[in-house]
């Protein structure tokens, strides 16, 4: 209950109590006239409460991931210090439960509805529901695709992402020849896409000069000279090399890998992970091959596990996306909707109908060098939650 509706219903069990004291008293006016007169006000009161709504539902995918659970934490503490009532639920990697969640929240009277969706495309009819009924749209990390009925997209700057990932196996390579095994999220995600052309963009000059051999994808190598690649043409890479975000399709999916792979398509090998949890069960994998000597994997998001492994040695690094400061901006978004007010955006992602206003968050690469000054110094993660740090 927020602060607003607690005192609207304390004032009127106030005005009640004084109204029938006040009908025992004498008084000037008919008896039968007092209760024609609570009955006004408690209509008043009641009205007024009944106008008191939950203002902004959070709709996040799943409760599986440590991503989302942080993501849910922050939302609450962040919702409760700016003083808004909010719901948080979790579809499941369901997409029907996802479009369920959206009709409770809109039954309860929610303007805004902040969606980071299981899939894109999928999303877009709770999309048009929220919109029918006149709730703003703020697609969250994620984006909602095929559909007008997205007001604002806040995220990561993911081509940088993907970026990132991409730049920093480069930096770690010499010679020719090197192996590089391609692994991307799951293909109903456009994230997926997103991350997988920023990497594209850095690696693919340096697979098409021979520095890199692509070891996972004929898709991949069949457009290993294409700097720029379509959606149906990522979309054909990702089909072959994704790991639907799930630990457990990326551990097999690299096993897999390895099976069919010589002797001499390992050594030392260079993993384009898309992100923490993929690259933990990734990297399991590579390392009890007996023919993989040393690899350099990529990760995203900046998982507890994965800063141990990046502690470790077992990760080389992982791109770190503050969530305190989108979780704050979709927080902003929201506060501007409801008060009537129009966020600031900067950019746009198209989503294969509209141009969807973005606000966009840096990103900032972390590996063993600065895990200690960016993520414990800077208060993010605290040194107790790892060993190892001496």
């Amino acid at each position: 209950m927020s602060k607003k509706r607690f005192f609207v219903i304390l004032t009127a069990l106030f005005v009640i109590s004084a109204i029938a004291l006040s009908a025992c008293a004498p008084a000037a006016a008919p008896a039968e006239e007092a209760p024609a007169a609570e009955e006004a006000v408690v209509e008043e009161v009641v009205e007024e409460v009944a106008e008191e709504k939950l203002a902004v539902g959070i709709v996040l995918p799943t409760k599986d991931e440590p991503r989302w659970i942080q993501d849910e934490t922050r939302f609450t503490e962040a919702l409760t210090a700016a003083g808004y009532d909010a719901e948080i639920l979790f579809s499941q990697g369901d997409s029907a439960l996802e479009k369920t969640n959206v009709e409770a929240l809109i039954t309860k009277g929610v303007e805004v509805i902040i969606i980071c969706p299981h899939d894109g495309a999928a999303a877009a009819a709770a999309a048009e529901a929220a919109a029918d009924a006149g709730v703003k749209i703020i697609s969250y990390d994620r984006l909602i695709r095929e559909t007008e009925s997205v007001d604002y997209y806040v995220t990561f700057d993911s081509i940088a992402v993907g970026a990132e990932q991409g730049q920093y196996l480069l930096d770690n390579v010499t010679g020719t020849g090197n192996p590089l095994y391609l692994y991307a999220g799951a293909a109903s995600d456009n994230n997926a896409f997103v991350f997988f052309e920023g990497a594209w963009g850095v690696l693919q000059p340096k697979i098409a000069d021979g520095t890199f051999v692509i070891k996972n994808s004929s898709e991949a190598i069949a457009l290993q000279d294409k700097a720029t690649l379509t959606r149906d043409e990522l979309g054909q890479i990702i089909g072959q090399i994704t790991t639907n975000w799930d630990f457990d399709d990326a551990k097999s999916l690299a096993e897999a890998n390895l099976t069919v792979a010589g002797a001499a398509d390992k050594g030392d090998v260079f993993i384009l992970a898309p992100n923490d949890g993929t690259a933990r069960a990734i990297a399991d994998a590579f390392t009890v091959d007996a023919d993989v000597t040393n690899y350099f994997v990529s990760g995203q998001d900046a998982e507890k596990a994965s800063v141990q492994y990046i502690i470790d040695g077992k990760q080389s690094m992982t791109v770190w996306k503050d969530v305190r400061i989108l979780v704050k901006d979709a927080i902003s978004a929201a506060v501007a909707l409801v008060e009537g007010s129009e966020p600031v955006s900067k950019g746009v992602y198209n989503n294969g109908v509209k141009d969807v206003p973005a606000i966009q968050s840096a990103v900032t690469v972390v590996d063993k060098d600065n895990v200690v000054s960016t993520l414990i110094d800077g208060g993010y993660y605290l040194a107790s939650d790892f060993t190892g740090l001496d």
